[in-house]
């Protein structure tokens, strides 16, 4: 397994949203648009479904993105599933390259992310291997 890491910029965008909950529990859905830095040259796009509860720092959120561009000098894609949960604050975040989704010279790649979130700065650290 190799690690990598860099930074990253991301705009979330509204979308129509078929059911918004019950009013007391709020679902959204979101547009995602990256673009990645450092040993991860790339652009990706993809959907978010969040949850908001009634409760101030607790929600959930899951997405898939398709990240386009060059890793490590390898050119090609994969998909990124994400799977969130906030607990009054505390957070858990699951980002997995799903199985199979490596395409060109990425193809047989697999691994996770973590995202972090500092001082509203964007950073990744991609754990991954070719097979």
């Amino acid at each position: 397994m190799k690690t990598v890491k860099g930074t990253f910029n991301v705009k979330l965008t509204p979308a129509e949203t078929p059911y918004t909950g019950d009013g007391i529990n709020k679902l959204g859905r979101l547009t995602i648009d990256k673009q990645f830095s450092g040993a991860l040259e790339a652009k990706s796009k993809g959907e978010m479904l969040s949850a908001m509860t009634q409760k101030e720092g607790s929600a959930g959120y899951v997405a898939i993105e398709n990240v386009e561009g060059m890793l490590d000098g390898k050119i090609g894609s994969f998909v990124l599933q994400h799977y969130g949960k906030m607990n009054s604050g505390s957070s858990h975040l699951t980002l997995e390259i799903v199985p199979d989704s490596g395409t060109n010279e990425l193809k047989g790649l697999s691994g996770s992310m973590k995202i972090i979130n500092e001082g509203g700065n964007h950073e990744y650290e991609l754990t991954y291997e070719m097979v």
